[in-house]
């Protein structure tokens, strides 16, 4: 029961989050005077991700899950509203601020997986990290139905509406946080057992495996991702098919996860991110086959469905690099080196966008996808020399 309502507090985040990756690069080309900007507010998202990732897992080590997520989520209300409030006054920077704040809120929300993890047996961890992340399921319904509904709520300026929404969706899940009942954190100094340094726990074959498959799944799904709503509209397509094709990503992200799960327990935890990184070689075959919609549908569907199997197979393969005094440390450097990767994506994708066209948005993934395919390889290679 508790992490079914981890996973209903993730759900409604993440319809956040998918609301945001609707319409921020819409609102920032909007908003900024030079159109290779306008990934810059979401890309300022992911930093904010990124420089918070360590200060909210240690803080939560310290007070505990549900006042940590409710900090976060705090923070996270206040953002959306400073972000309306820029659109409204038509200012570029005071939006990115917003953005920024936004943020640092997906950057606590982000240990909710972890959180459900922490509650059940070792041997379920895989599955209780599936089904958390199957809470984005609703966002891929919530979030482009609310870009799409709220967009003119405040006519003639657009997309205000949607981050007034998002504030509410962030109210609802602080109600939702305080209903579970979390496993009480003990402090770090009061853990029993040795605890290995970082520089000894990151040398690790299977730490290595681990970030890569978070870092290069997670940055290409938001580089991609990122320049999608942007080429849609230069390709002549309407905003409704980009909210459609946004839909249908983050369902390709999240319904995975309802077996998710139970496909890392019977085939291994290097087989589905081997799987994942093929599945984002296919998205940039689909994608660069052709501008119809149908190309941005099915490669944007192929793209989350790869990301889905490389985050859970990197975090359910991360649990096993750890002992418990290590979690904490552990766990904010993968999500620090995550969240930077994916910010400089994001940074990234507009410009190449812009300057470069979306061909080449879809180019870049093989270097990544190349990186993360080879480390799954070395380590099934160690594991089987090791018996």
């Amino acid at each position: 029961m508790q992490v079914i309502l981890i996973a209903g507090a993730q759900a409604l985040v993440m319809s956040g989050s998918s609301l945001i990756m609707t319409i921020t690069a819409l609102t920032g080309a909007i908003l900024a005077d030079d159109p290779a900007m306008a990934t810059l507010p979401l890309a300022f998202q992911f930093v904010g991700m990124m420089c918070a990732t360590i200060p909210a897992s240690l803080f939560m080590g310290r007070v505990g899950r549900k006042i940590g997520f409710s900090v976060g989520l705090i923070i996270g209300i206040g953002s959306a509203l400073l972000a309306a409030q820029a659109i409204f006054m038509g200012s570029f920077w005071l939006f990115v601020v917003g953005s920024f704040g936004l943020g640092i809120n997906n950057s606590f929300a982000a240990y909710l997986r972890f959180a459900a993890a922490e509650i059940v047996h070792k041997d379920h961890r895989p599955t209780a990290i599936s089904y958390v992340m199957a809470g984005g399921i609703v966002a891929a319904f919530v979030g482009p139905w609310l870009a799409t509904e709220s967009k003119e709520w405040f006519e003639p300026v657009l997309f205000a509406g949607g981050f007034v929404s998002m504030a509410g969706l962030y109210i609802l899940a602080m109600t939702v946080v305080w209903s579970v009942r979390f496993r009480k954190e003990t402090p770090t100094s009061e853990m029993h057992g040795p605890a290995r340094p970082l520089s000894e726990i990151i040398k690790q074959p299977a730490f290595i495996t681990a970030v890569l498959a978070g870092t290069m799944g997670y940055g290409v799904m938001s580089l991609v991702m990122t320049a999608t709503p942007l080429a849609m509209v230069a390709c002549g397509l309407q905003f409704d098919d980009a909210a459609f094709v946004i839909q249908w990503h983050v369902l390709g992200m999240f319904v995975p996860s309802f077996f998710t799960g139970k496909l890392i327990q019977r085939f291994g935890v290097l087989t589905i991110i081997l799987i994942g990184t093929i599945l984002n070689g296919v998205c940039m075959v689909i994608a660069l086959a052709g501008i119809d919609l149908m190309n941005f549908w099915f490669a944007l569907v192929a793209l989350g469905i790869g990301w889905n199997f490389m985050f859970i197979g990197g975090s359910s393969l991360l649990t096993q690099c750890y002992r418990e005094t290590e979690r904490s440390k552990v766990q904010a450097l993968n999500d620090f080196l995550v969240f930077g990767t994916v910010a400089a994506a994001s940074f990234s994708s507009g410009a190449i966008q812009d300057t470069m066209g979306w061909s080449w948005v879809n180019i870049v993934v093989a270097a990544p996808m190349i990186m993360a395919l080879l480390s799954v390889i070395w380590l099934m290679r160690l594991r089987r020399a090791d018996g």
